[in-house]
């Protein structure tokens, strides 16, 4: 579908140097290291909460609303845009601060959609972007309106300090991220690439872990599993509750569904995993390091990875391929012996698993003919090679980290979730994901997808200063 371009927004009164396209003079002087953070917070405040009142819930997404924001604010500092939009409601938009050429530029990302909400749950409105006890309460708080927030500030600060740059920093805002990527990443990466390609990309998928009053830890995602949705489908003869039969589809699906639930896929291993579980046991008591290094330890192996299924459900899932029923579906009366019998399970795969040679080996483990599995296509995710921990990038995330979080280590880790990344390293963009501190426990109860969610004010500051010397590490000119 050809693309319609809603609106490009020339900006009168801008150096005719800009409007040829060059890099804006810099202010003689300017330190970036040395930025005035405090100062900055509450017009980081200001943007964040405006951004969390906008109801972008998806579905329906309605995520021009939150385009029409960024679009005004930029045009009244003199950033031209572009909006992009396969569906009215459901817009896309791109900025560019330009460099001098000499180096490959970097994309800053953020989805404008955010999941819905229950709002009977919720001690605060949703939609307030509350401030209480030292949080930001509101849907997209953490997911993903921290880093739309911290990337507007960005854009801003580069704009307002003519800062010198090696590389173009673009900005994306995309709709569709959670669970519609049509007509957001995958229109952009499709028909639109020439305007967001860039060497490195910055977007979600990270954090930093608060404990004992400090950060202790960053992780940077530098891979994630892929959805890989099926179907389980039996099909059996009809009948009375009272006559028992042997092609029961229940009877079937669910020693199917038992099979499945055990299934311990192999261990898979790669470059991240690897380096994260090193890093890990490296700060670990010695009782967990032990359990980190010998995951793939022969004799030790199975009860380490007992313990982590158990205790470190997510560690567990990092190492392989996971494979989970969510959904099932069968019958309509406790008399009648339903003639269908459904179960849909969530499968995520490790990178390097090889779609059919899984399918047949799952067909195998379930071990019943009469148990079809379907697939479920919905936007998959291409499969793509992690992003490299040798680049530039990922090294200036390790800087930035010891620079503001003294004492922590930097983690790259695999996200078990998925994000739009997948979109970009399959067209060659190392991508890297980020975000700001919390603590395990607002991480498990007030975090992406929870039914409340909420961050500490004081992380916002944190991220959006980490944000800008993340990139300015890499692209202010030296």
């Amino acid at each position: 579908m050809m693309a319609r371009v809603v609106g490009f927004l020339p900006v009168i009164g801008l150096l005719a140097g800009i409007a040829a396209g060059q890099a804006p003079a810099p202010s003689k002087g300017i330190d970036w290291k040395t930025m005035d953070w405090k100062s900055q917070e509450p017009e980081v405040l200001r943007h964040y909460s405006a951004l969390v009142q906008i109801d972008s819930s998806n579905p329906p997404g309605n995520e021009t609303a939150v385009i029409n924001y960024i679009k005004k604010v930029f045009d009244a500092e003199g950033i031209p845009s572009q909006v992009f939009a396969l569906e009215p409601a459901r817009a896309n938009l791109v900025a560019r601060i330009k460099g001098n050429g000499s180096k490959r530029p970097i994309l800053i990302m953020a989805h404008t959609d955010v999941v819905g909400v229950q709002r009977e749950k919720w001690p605060v409105d949703p939609f307030g972007a509350i401030r209480k006890d030292g949080y930001v309460w509101g849907r997209g708080t953490v997911d993903d309106k921290d880093k739309l927030a911290a990337n507007l500030m960005l854009m801003l600060l580069l704009k307002r300090t003519g800062a010198k740059l090696d590389r173009d920093v673009i900005f994306l805002a995309e709709s569709g991220e959670e669970g519609t990527t049509k007509p957001g990443i995958e229109f952009m990466a499709n028909q639109h690439y020439s305007q967001i390609e860039a060497e490195f990309c910055l977007t979600e998928g990270g954090g930093a872990t608060l404990g004992g009053g400090r950060v202790t830890s960053v992780t940077v995602s530098t891979t994630e599993k892929l959805p890989r949705r099926v179907r389980l489908v039996v099909n059996g003869t009809s009948g009375h509750g009272s006559i028992p039969r042997t092609d029961n589809a229940l009877v079937h699906l669910s020693a199917a569904v038992a099979k499945l639930g055990a299934w311990e896929t192999p261990v898979r291993l790669n470059d991240t995993t690897r380096t994260y579980f090193e890093r890990l046991a490296g700060i670990s008591s010695p009782e967990m390091a032990a359990r980190y290094n010998g995951i793939t330890d022969p004799r030790r192996g199975p009860a380490i990875q007992k313990y982590l299924a158990e205790n470190e459900p997510t560690h567990y899932s990092m190492l392989r391929t996971s494979v989970v029923p969510t959904i099932l579906n069968a019958g309509f009366r406790m008399n009648v012996i339903p003639s269908q019998a459904e179960a849909t399970i969530d499968i995520r795969m490790a990178p390097g698993e090889d779609d059919k040679t899984f399918f047949d080996q799952m067909q195998r483990v379930i071990g019943d003919s009469a148990v079809k599995i379907e697939r479920i296509t919905d936007g998959d995710r291409p499969a793509t090679p992690p992003s490299r921990l040798d680049t530039d990038m990922f090294r200036a995330l390790e800087t930035v980290s010891k620079r503001i979080y003294p004492g922590s280590v930097t983690l790259p880790t695999m996200l078990t979730g998925a994000t739009d990344m997948a979109f970009l390293r399959a067209k060659g963009m190392q991508s890297y994901g980020i975000g700001p501190a919390s603590s395990d426990t607002d991480r498990t109860n007030y975090g992406a997808h929870s039914d409340v969610e909420r961050l500490l004010e004081s992380s916002l500051y944190s991220f959006a200063r980490f944000t800008w010397e993340a990139v300015m590490e890499v692209s202010a000119s030296k």
